[in-house]
């Protein structure tokens, strides 16, 4: 059995950021901020809330009837008890004979071609502490983008504002930015997980080290890029979060109305049409969190029974890493002709490069990620390299499709004004025959 690492690495990361932000948001009211207090508390308190919901949600407690487990969720205690439970779980597995045992089939990524089913047997306790390990990394991903994200924003653009940087807020902003780039590994091994659920998967190091630097480089550039273009131009900062976080938020359920398929209903059996479509946009409103700072390896599919998309869209990626390198490059230039006094003894030309230097560094370890690294790589119909290749070549024959349409165009006026030329060149053929045969009979 799997020792819990992930569980352990969850819960401490839960807890110390936790107790830093209620610690700086204590600071901040002694110091006379009532504003950056509130703000801070908030964001902290927020997504504490909704971890005990997915936490309560995933293991099912409100059928189950344990009263003391939703006291403990209530006091904020919860995701400590589930690690106390997952560990107790782990360390007696071995001693009791499980009597529940159920055979589960999965199937070896191909080596040289050949594949191989293996049968495994898992028992009760497994399953039990699978299903912990996936509620803390479902917990993680809820934690790190809709409260860490926020936070690290927060606190950096304080720290801009006022010119100066504490040792409690650095600290503070190095503990919320590993909980985000946690958050988007844990997002990534769920997406290859639930893709390929019929295989036997196995992530190794280097494609942890590989996500960990596309993610940290992407994370940090983006949060920075946000920040810096907030502290110049501070109303115009509203219009780009919103359309951004209210574009990927509606996208999913566009694609729902689109495919006109049925409205899900099974996603919980005790859940009414109206709790289904609360699910839904908590999903959802997960998704457009995740997708304001990275890329989110998980798509929303709505009209799928799993509500995950299966397949590996490669276009999706290459339009979201485009449009983003965009947004980010006008962000950063705006920032760059509205800069204010602030950033006086700041080189703002290398700082410029060094942040779009910075999110081309992320771009190419994700390449490196998903051509080398990726544990079902052979797996893919293509690979994303190919992918590139194909995008950059409808992209070049989109620049050279009006050119050949204006040629077309022009050969299609000048087809009329020649039409006697075939009658023309056929007549003189014939008058040529008429000669050579009368020039034949003469001499015979």
């Amino acid at each position: 059995m799997k020792f819990p690492g992930s569980v352990l690495v969850s819960l401490a990361l839960f807890l110390s950021e936790t107790t830093a932000a209620l610690c700086l948001s204590a600071a901040y009211r002694a110091a006379g901020d009532p504003m950056w207090h509130w703000l801070t508390l908030l964001c902290a308190l927020l997504p504490c809330v909704l971890v005990q919901l997915s936490l309560v949600f995933i293991h099912r407690d409100v059928t189950r009837d344990r009263p003391l487990v939703l006291l403990l969720h209530l006091l904020q205690l919860g995701p400590l008890v589930r690690c106390v439970e997952a560990f107790y779980i782990y360390y007696h597995a071995g001693r009791i004979e499980d009597p529940y045992v159920s055979i589960t089939k999965k199937w070896q990524v191909p080596k040289e071609g050949y594949s191989e089913e293996i049968e495994k047997e898992v028992g009760q306790a497994e399953r039990k502490l699978r299903t912990h390990r996936s509620a803390f990394s479902r917990a993680s991903v809820i934690q790190a983008f809709l409260g860490s994200a926020p936070q690290l924003t927060l606190q950096l653009y304080i720290c801009i504002m006022r010119q100066e940087i504490t040792a409690a807020r650095s600290i503070f902003m190095l503990l919320s930015l590993l909980s985000i780039v946690y958050g988007a590994l844990r997002c990534n091994i769920l997406a290859v997980k639930i893709k390929y659920d019929d295989y036997d998967v196995r992530v190794k190091p280097a494609a942890y080290l590989c996500i960990f630097l596309w993610r940290s480089f992407e994370i940090a550039t983006r949060v920075i890029v946000l920040v810096l273009f907030s502290s110049v131009l501070r109303i115009w900062i509203f219009p780009v979060v919103m359309a951004n976080f209210f574009g990927f938020y509606f996208f999913p359920w566009i694609l729902f109305w689109r495919s006109k398929s049925p409205f899900p209903e099974n996603i919980e059996k005790e859940f009414s049409r109206v709790g289904t479509t609360i699910v839904l946009c908590l999903l959802t409103f997960l998704y457009a969190g995740i997708n304001m700072f990275c890329w989110s390896a998980v798509q929303v599919e709505l009209s799928d029974p799993d509500l995950i998309s299966k397949s590996q869209n490669w276009s999706q990626m290459t339009m979201y890493y485009t449009l983003r390198f965009v947004e980010n490059a006008f962000l950063l230039l705006m920032w760059y002709l509205y800069k204010t006094d602030i950033y006086m003894y700041v080189c703002t030309p290398l700082l410029f490069l060094r942040l779009l230097l910075s999110y081309c560094m992320a771009i190419f370890f994700m390449l490196v990620f998903y051509q080398f690294c990726h544990p079902c790589k052979k797996l893919f119909s293509s690979s994303i390299t190919e992918a590139l290749l194909s995008c950059f070549k409808f992209l070049f024959f989109m620049r050279k499709t009006p050119k050949s349409a204006v040629l077309r165009d022009k050969s299609a006026v000048k087809i009329p004004e020649n039409t006697d030329e075939p009658r023309s060149s056929s007549k003189t053929i014939d008058s040529l025959k008429g000669n050579l045969h009368q020039s034949a009979s003469s001499n015979a």
